[in-house]
């Protein structure tokens, strides 16, 4: 069953030797990600396991390593001398896990899941139902973003619904609504350019059936443009 859930998005710039000289502009948006991340390990679960969006679906094991080497500095994560497999997403989640204090040494197995980023929901919830019932007390690492399509400055191109959309994800994370993320239109998430709708559904499915969890919305901000949300959902 799932005890604990937080949400934190994986920007390649939230890694401090990415980020260089700017890295200070997101102190407040890291220091969330380690409190919510810190609240999993709190959590005792039996496994741990962070889930994000890639090109295709894929199983990782707890050794996994990845690097952040196509956006910058060769920054490695996971066990030395690792060969690289794990996509942005999961990379930034192993690397929020490796910095956030207490949670390196924390006794419990660890999974990664890489959802693909276009999977339908159906197939989403199924994955997190999965999750939720893959041991006796599963914490759950959600790596997504939201709206690349946000201001003028953003990605994308700026499109007059992408604020509303990103304050409709806050609203289902502040509140632990999990039928609202699994509501989440796949296409319309796409059209503005919602990296983390596949991974907030994974969520939604692992929550499905549920006692409603304490949930609290930690950060909701958009720096460059995309929206960052950093949650938790305890039960």
């Amino acid at each position: 069953m799932l005890v604990a859930a937080a949400v934190c998005p994986h920007p390649p710039l939230l890694v401090p030797q990415v980020a260089g000289a700017a890295a200070a502009e997101l102190d407040a948006l890291r220091a969330a990600c380690a409190e919510a991340v810190r609240s999993l390990a709190d959590a005792g679960p039996g496994v741990l396991v962070v889930t994000g969006g890639d090109g295709s679906p894929a199983s990782f094991p707890g050794d996994a390593a990845g690097s952040l080497r196509p956006w910058g500095p060769d920054v490695r994560v996971g066990p030395a001398g690792g060969e690289p497999v794990l996509p942005l997403s999961l990379t930034i989640g192993r690397w929020l896990l490796e910095h956030s204090a207490g949670v390196p040494e924390a006794r419990f197995p660890l999974r990664f899941e890489a959802v693909a980023s276009d999977a339908p929901a159906a197939g989403c919830a199924a994955l997190g139902r999965r999750l939720a019932g893959s041991a006796d007390r599963v914490a759950l690492l959600v790596m997504g973003d939201g709206s690349a399509r946000r201001t003028e400055k953003s990605p994308g191109y700026v499109h007059p619904d992408a604020v509303p959309y990103d304050d409709m994800i806050a609203a289902a994370l502040a509140s632990g609504d999990s039928g609202a993320l699994l509501a989440l239109d796949p296409a319309r998430a796409a059209e503005l350019q919602v990296a983390g709708r596949a991974a907030f559904q994974v969520l939604g499915g692992a929550a499905e059936g549920a006692p409603p969890p304490a949930a609290e919305l930690l950060r909701d901000e958009a720096p460059y443009g995309v929206g960052y949300f950093v949650a938790r959902w305890l039960w």
